[in-house]
């Protein structure tokens, strides 16, 4: 058989495997196929509303004409128990998109150790420009070393420390891996929400 004939079979044989492969990764996502601005990486909190303390953030690689590729999957609570987003330091996150402002490891204030400070936003009430929810973070319960204490906010004591004043709380293994992932692959520079 001649090399051009054989060519002529394989091309548009491969061109389907890569075309229904496409279809199958990208339906099997669960994160979001909006590409960060610029290429990079980003966060994105996808929120369960059957139990706001079990809902996902991940790390995202944008990749330029293909689904985004999830590079880690993370346990994140948001809020205590409101999926009201305009209820201050109760409810979950406003959807939409945020700019991650500043990551710290040893930041100490009312959260401390590893932090990631996302911008200010303001919610919808009813369809309309409502409440602005500020000093929103990304965060655990640690000491400013990123230690456990012995106070309740700053040690991890199960599924219900995911209970948050509306920011977006990991464990602390969770949090370390994801500042070591980042630290490697290249910072996000924004946060997604939905």
């Amino acid at each position: 058989m001649r090399i051009d004939s054989l060519r002529a079979r394989i091309t548009p044989l491969a061109l389907t495997a890569a075309l229904l492969g496409g279809v199958t990764m990208t339906s099997a996502m669960t994160a979001p196929q909006a590409h960060a601005a610029g290429g990079g990486h980003y966060l994105y909190f996808k929120k369960n509303s059957a139990d706001p303390i079990n809902s996902r953030l991940y790390l995202m690689k944008s990749v330029p004409n293909a689904a985004d590729r999830t590079v880690a999957s993370y346990r994140a609570g948001s809020g205590n128990g409101s999926k009201n987003p305009c209820a201050t330091a109760k409810g979950w996150l406003p959807n939409g998109k945020y700019a991650v402002e500043f990551h710290r490891t040893n930041f100490d204030g009312i959260i401390n150790g590893y932090v990631i400070k996302v911008s200010d936003k303001r919610c919808k009430n009813n369809g309309a420009s409502g409440t602005k929810r500020t000093e929103l973070f990304v965060h655990s319960e640690m000491k400013p070393n990123g230690g456990q204490g012995r106070i309740e906010s700053e040690r991890w004591d199960g599924p219900s420390d995911y209970y948050s004043n509306g920011c977006v709380k990991l464990k602390p293994a969770d949090i370390k891996n994801l500042f070591g992932k980042a630290g490697r692959l290249g910072w996000p520079k924004t946060l997604t929400v939905k």
